[in-house]
C-alpha cells in the first residue's frame, strides 16, 4: 500500500501529518497481528519508562506549568495540567492496571444460528488507527495509548498546547515501550506540533484513520465534529451528575459525594450537580451540605434545596448547566 499523495497546495506540516496517519495505518496492521502477549509487554514496559524517566516528565512539565501561569490560565487549568510524584505514581498505576485486562482481540462475545443452519459469530476486532484530540491533562496521554495498545488499535495523539512539553516527555516513554516488545514505534504516535493546521490536517485524513475521539472542552468538540470527515465520538459538556436514591447506603453516599467533588474540583469529571431523592433530603441534606462546607464548596440550592438547608446560595436555572470546575 502506497502512501497517499499530498496535494500540491499542502504545506509541509500538512504534509507530516499525513505520512505520520498513514504510518499508524501500517503500523496498526502489525499491531493487530502481534498478540496479546506483545501488548501487554508493550504496556508494562511503558510503566517502566515512566517511572525511569520521572524526572524527565516532571521537568517537563513545569515548563508547561511556568508556561501555563504567564498565560494567566486559571486556576482550574493549571491543577490540570500539573504533575507531581503522586500522580505519576497514579498514571503508573493506571498503565500497569490496563496492562492487567484481559485482552480482548478475537473475543466471540455471541453467537447465533440462522434457520439455513449458517452460524453466525460476533467478534471483537481492532478499529484501526485512532485519532484522540484532547486538552490539558497529560495523563490523558499514557491512558489513551494504554487503552488502544489494549485493544490492538493504533493511535495518533494530538495534546493541547498547554500540555506540550509534558505530552512530549511522555510520548518518549511510549516509543520505549513500542520498541521493548518490538512492535512499531508509528503504532502510538503524539503530534510534534501544537499549530491548529496540524488538527485540520489529521481531520482530514480519512484515507488512514477510522475515529476520531475528542475529549476537552465545548469548543474542541465542536470545532472537531464540525471539521472532521472521519467518523467522531463526542461529548459537549463536563455537567456530570450524581444521584442519591432514596435506598442508598447514606454514609457511602455521603464519601461518593464527597469524593466525586472535592477529589479534585477541577478536572471535566468532577461532579457539577447532586440530585436527592426527595423522601430523603431532610435525612441526608444537611449531613452531606455540612462536609462539602466545610472543604470550602459553595453550595447553590433551587427552593426545596434551600428549605432544607437555608445557607444556600438560590440557584439559576443556568447553574445546573454549567461546568464550574
Amino acid at each position: 500500500m502506497t502512501a497517499p499523495m499530498p496535494s500540491p497546495t499542502a504545506s509541509p506540516l500538512a504534509t507530516r501529518v499525513r505520512a505520520q496517519a498513514h504510518a499508524a495505518r501500517l503500523a496498526g496492521r502489525e499491531l493487530a497481528r502481534a498478540g496479546a502477549e506483545r501488548r501487554t509487554q508493550a504496556i508494562r514496559a511503558v510503566a517502566d519508562a515512566v517511572h525511569r524517566r520521572r524526572q524527565d516528565i516532571l521537568a517537563a512539565n513545569q515548563l508547561d506549568l511556568a508556561a501555563a501561569t504567564e498565560r494567566g490560565l486559571s486556576a482550574p487549568m493549571i491543577d490540570r495540567l500539573r504533575l507531581d510524584h503522586a500522580r505519576l505514581d497514579a498514571v503508573i498505576a493506571a498503565i500497569t492496571e490496563i496492562a492487567a485486562l484481559p485482552d480482548p482481540v478475537g473475543e466471540t462475545i455471541r453467537t447465533s444460528t440462522r434457520p439455513n443452519g449458517l452460524r453466525v459469530a460476533r467478534r471483537r476486532i481492532p478499529l484501526g488507527v485512532i485519532a484522540i484530540i484532547y486538552e490539558s491533562r497529560p495523563n490523558v496521554t499514557t491512558d489513551a495509548a494504554a487503552l488502544c495498545l489494549r485493544s490492538g488499535n493504533a493511535v495518533i495523539l494530538r495534546g493541547g498546547s498547554e500540555a506540550f512539553h509534558s505530552n512530549q516527555a511522555l510520548a518518549a516513554c511510549l516509543t520505549d515501550g513500542l520498541l521493548a516488545a518490538d512492535l512499531p514505534a508509528a503504532a502510538v504516535t503524539v503530534v510534534d506540533s501544537t499549530d491548529r493546521e496540524a488538527m485540520v490536517a489529521l481531520l482530514a485524513c480519512d484515507d488512514d484513520v477510522d475515529l476520531v475521539i475528542p475529549r476537552g472542552g465545548e469548543g474542541l468538540i465542536r470545532f472537531v465534529s464540525e471539521t472532521s470527515r472521519i467518523p467522531v465520538i463526542k461529548h459537549y459538556r463536563g455537567n456530570c451528575h450524581v444521584f442519591v436514591e432514596r435506598t442508598a447506603d447514606p454514609d457511602m453516599a455521603l464519601s461518593i459525594c464527597y469524593n466525586a467533588k472535592v477529589q479534585r474540583p477541577g478536572v471535566c469529571n468532577a461532579t457539577e450537580t447532586i440530585l436527592i431523592d426527595e423522601p430523603i433530603a431532610h435525612s441526608f441534606l444537611p449531613r452531606l451540605a455540612a462536609r462539602l462546607q466545610e472543604a470550602g464548596v459553595e453550595l447553590r440550592g433551587d427552593e426545596r434545596a434551600r428549605a432544607v438547608v437555608p445557607s444556600m446560595t438560590p440557584a439559576s436555572d443556568e447553574d445546573f448547566a454549567t461546568e464550574f470546575l
